[in-house]
């Protein structure tokens, strides 16, 4: 049954991935409702998982044939992939961004297997207070860093942490900001929000820019499968740029920073800067050494983004806030006892990504020419099916009307959230770890006796605030540089995605 749902993940992850607009958090969310049927939350996060990889591979064929990247981390894919596909050489492009994936998935699951568990019991010594700063620097990071204005961040993450404190209060039993609706004593659902602002609010806001969406893939050229549609120069010149994408993408996966965009941009920069020192430029052109390391680097940060998230608890982009609702809903909490409490579910999973690779390898290759065919789907009748079974999934979980609505409203709140560029990703944060850093926050303050001076005293929680504030001061980083150097600085503020 793990070998069926692990199929049945990477199979709906490309599909997800290939159509345009829509990323793995908006298939999470959809299908986030339907855990509650598991009786085994094994095969349930499995599929997930799957779906995470298969996006990512999948997210390679649009921007490639129709140069419109699925989510933020496939935009410099789609910079050298669709210059390829324009010149006759989309199954070259298509080739070597699954073969990367897989080397970076492979070779960054491993690094998994090895770093998860020392981490983990690294963290069983956290204490209240480096819990609270921990969650503190993830929101705080992750909200400063995406999205073009940091006071709309700030604002996305109020929302989400006003949603998360709806309710009864667990230490004493008050109501918070229930207006006096009974309804509103459990809170809200944290599904209802992310299928609300993911599944409806992102839809709606795809399918208001369908018209200026290209709908024709480029022609796939003939070609020969035992060679990967690979020539030994291509080969030649794309396993270095695998290995470098992957020595990014992990790392970066694994700390708060807009997910794998970063990574991906900097391997495209680091590997037109030596395509230059070795005077061969074609970047531009469809070099592709740019499809190469930054495919390799998207799919290698998604190994880093399960480090924090089983270790500590923390997602650090909003697919990894959406996964770790679905722990919640199985009353599981990733964190240093989890390697404990659950291992099977751990390993079980880790196992998975390994397989799941080597699946959406064989899957890839072969049958690309029928993948492309995807594209061709009205996409109208596409995303009025995914609002119908996002309400049809809502009511699934209690049928209540009342729920439906509720999310109808958030999905439209979310919806022109996004028309006016405020980011989603910190109202989900907000959402979900706002109730946990209140109750690390209080508890810190009972066992020092209300000594607020308790969360600079210890050493470890000083050096997370310290680096919270500081985190506030990166996206300005281009500006203070330029302004040391007496130049003019290229860009005003680091913005990244939040799709990953």
């Amino acid at each position: 049954m793990n070998l069926l749902w692990a199929v049945l993940g990477v199979t709906l992850g490309m599909l997800v991935g290939i159509l345009p607009g829509i990323g793995p958090a908006l298939t999470i969310a959809l299908l986030l409702p339907i855990t509650f049927n598991f009786s085994d939350p094994i095969g349930a996060f499995i599929m997930f998982a799957g779906i995470y990889y298969g996006a990512m591979y999948g997210g390679s064929t649009t921007s490639i044939l129709i140069n419109t990247p699925g989510e933020s981390a496939s935009v410099a894919t789609a910079i050298e992939g669709h210059k390829m596909a324009l010149k006759g050489r989309a199954r070259a492009a298509l080739a070597t961004a699954a073969i990367g994936s897989f080397v970076a998935g492979t070779i960054s699951t491993v690094l998994l297997t090895f770093v998860a568990k020392p981490l983990g019991s690294l963290a069983s010594n956290f204490q209240a207070t480096d819990y609270f700063a921990v969650t503190l620097l993830a929101m705080v990071a992750v909200t400063a860093l995406v999205g073009h204005s940091m006071v709309r961040g700030l604002l996305s993450l109020t929302v989400g942490l006003f949603i998360g404190l709806i309710g009864l209060d667990s230490l004493s039993g008050a109501p918070r900001y229930t207006f006096g609706s009974l309804r509103l004593l459990d809170g809200i659902d944290v599904v209802i929000v992310i299928v609300g602002l993911f599944a409806i609010g992102e839809t709606l806001h795809v399918a208001s820019k369908l018209r200026s969406t290209p709908d024709r893939p480029a022609v796939l050229e003939k070609g020969r499968l035992r060679t990967g549609y690979l020539t030994k120069s291509d080969w030649k010149r794309s396993w270095a740029p695998w290995l470098r994408g992957t020595a990014l993408g992990f790392p970066f996966g694994a700390i708060p920073s807009g997910g794998a965009e970063v990574p991906t941009f900097l391997s495209y920069s680091i590997e037109r800067r030596r395509a230059r020192k070795k005077g061969r430029d074609e970047f531009g052109n469809g070099a592709i050494e740019g499809v190469a390391g930054p495919e390799a680097a998207n799919n290698a940060s998604f190994s880093g983004v399960l480090v924090p998230l089983l270790t500590l608890g923390l997602p650090t982009s909003a697919t990894a806030a959406v996964m770790l609702a679905a722990f919640q809903i199985f009353n599981v909490q990733p964190g240093p006892q989890l390697f404990e409490n659950n291992s099977t579910l751990v390993w079980t999973l880790i196992a998975s990504l390994y397989i799941g690779n080597l699946i959406l390898l064989i899957m890839n290759l072969p049958l690309i020419g029928l993948w492309v065919q995807v594209l061709k789907v009205p996409r109208p009748l596409l995303y009025a099916g995914i609002l119908v079974f996002a309400c049809l999934g809502v009511y699934s979980l209690s049928g209540s009307g009342y729920e439906v609505l509720m999310a109808l409203v958030i999905g439209v709140v979310g919806f022109f959230m996004r028309k006016l560029d405020f980011p989603i990703a910190p109202v989900i944060l907000g959402v979900i770890l706002g109730p946990t850093m209140e109750e690390q926050f209080r508890r810190a303050l009972v066992i020092s006796n209300g000594d607020a001076s308790v969360f600079f005293t210890r050493p470890l929680s000083l050096v997370i605030i310290v680096l919270t504030v500081l985190a506030l001061f990166v996206p300005y980083l281009p500006r203070i540089v330029a302004r040391l150097r007496g130049t003019q600085p290229a860009h005003q503020r680091l913005t990244f995605g939040e799709d990953d």
